[in-house]
């Protein structure tokens, strides 16, 4: 297995990336990884780490290599907010990090994921250290595209974009990574329009599907603002109740570390003197709740774009492969039922809804009025 092997369909950035890691005098020490989601920014951002550590290991096969790519190596760091924005007290710490040298490995390497949500302030806190690093760190950056990241950092650092892989490609790794079924696989890598992690939840999780579906079926169970505004809400709590499962577990396990930090048990009545830092805690798994609630939210808008993708391209009598394959009878219905303008007209209201979210909108306003801008009129 290659370093490089979980970056599938991006020959021409591990082209570059490697050809970096070959040649350490004409080494960058800042890099910005751009790309759609789901195109392996981060895997990119990893795999390069686990290469600077090791050139000669090719094959991932050494301790520093391995070490790097579980997320374990002591000189790689990688800072990934589950928040809505990265503070300026963790930009601190990343400063402060990468200003010491390397204890085991070749470099001290700085991952940042989710560079878009650092605000002016906060990428200012990082603008000296990633201008004028120490001679053997470097700084990795990801974003989705490269004016998501203030343009003094962008003007520092070494830009590689990555492409939307091949569905074929992300098929291919689900068979070979996860033993996925070949058929499943393929309809999984279309649905999740490349996106590697939506593909394989997609793959392996009976329940992701199902709530798909259920996404899908706003597009062609609305009758009226009735059934709208129930469709919404229904949309909204089951986002909701996957997003506090997908973040329960962790929030009680930060918890009874910290209570265990402040040598108390779990459960007990906090002191006066050390209620701030539980409301801090709590502050914080609050914000990373909502930020699930609106990705999920958000990937929600994105499914329902590319079935309307799937109703235009029909309705023009392109030749494009659909998205949606398993829901082509809907997809073929809808086409025949209505015109293209009506398909611009929807796809541009999934548009606005998901720049209200963006803008912190509130979630079931902003999916309820887009299911009545969904429903048939006229």
């Amino acid at each position: 297995m290659s370093v490089w092997s979980a970056l599938v369909g991006q020959d021409q950035a591990v082209a570059t990336l490697s050809a970096s890691v070959a040649n350490p005098a004409a080494m960058t020490h800042a890099w910005l990884i751009t790309g759609p989601p789901g195109s392996g920014r981060s895997v990119a951002a990893r795999a390069f780490a686990a290469a600077l550590q090791d050139p000669q290991d090719t094959e991932a096969q050494d301790h520093q290599t391995r070490t790097v790519l579980a997320g374990t190596h002591a000189d790689v760091s990688v800072f990934a907010t589950e928040k809505m924005v990265i503070s300026i007290e963790e930009a601190r710490q990343m400063v402060s990090l990468s200003q010491r040298a390397p204890s085991q490995g070749r470099w001290r390497v700085i991952i940042v994921e989710d560079a878009d949500r650092m605000t002016e302030r906060t990428s200012n806190v990082l603008l000296k250290a990633i201008e004028e690093p120490p001679p053997r760190t470097v700084w990795i950056l990801c974003a989705p595209s490269p004016l998501d990241v203030l343009i003094t950092i962008r003007s520092r650092c070494r830009l590689v974009n990555l492409r939307v892989p091949p569905v074929q490609a992300v098929a291919d790794l689900l068979v070979e990574r996860d033993g996925v079924d070949p058929d499943l696989a393929l309809e999984s890598a279309r649905a999740a329009q490349s996106h590697v992690g939506m593909a394989r939840r997609l793959a392996l999780h009976p329940d992701a599907r199902a709530y798909r579906a259920k996404v899908l079926q706003i597009a062609t169970g609305i009758r009226g603002v009735g059934d709208a505004v129930l469709a919404a809400k229904e949309l909204v709590d089951d986002a909701t109740e996957q997003s506090k499962i997908a973040t329960a577990e962790r929030d009680a396990a930060e918890r009874a570390e910290l209570m265990q930090a402040l040598g108390m048990e779990d459960g007990a009545r906090v002191p006066p003197a050390l209620r701030a830092q539980v409301r801090r805690l709590e502050e914080d798994q609050k914000r990373r709740s909502k930020r699930a609630l609106v990705d999920l939210l958000d990937r929600s808008m994105i499914d329902l774009l590319s079935f309307y993708r799937d109703v235009l391209i029909t309705q023009l009598g392109s030749d494009q492969e659909l998205v949606n394959t398993g829901a082509a009878d809907a997809v073929q219905r809808q086409a025949q039922n209505t015109s293209p303008e009506q398909s611009v007209r929807r796809m541009r209201a999934v548009g606005v809804a998901r720049s209200r979210m963006g803008a912190n909108a509130a979630p079931l306003l902003t999916m309820e009025a887009l299911a009545v801008a969904l429903r048939p009129q006229g």
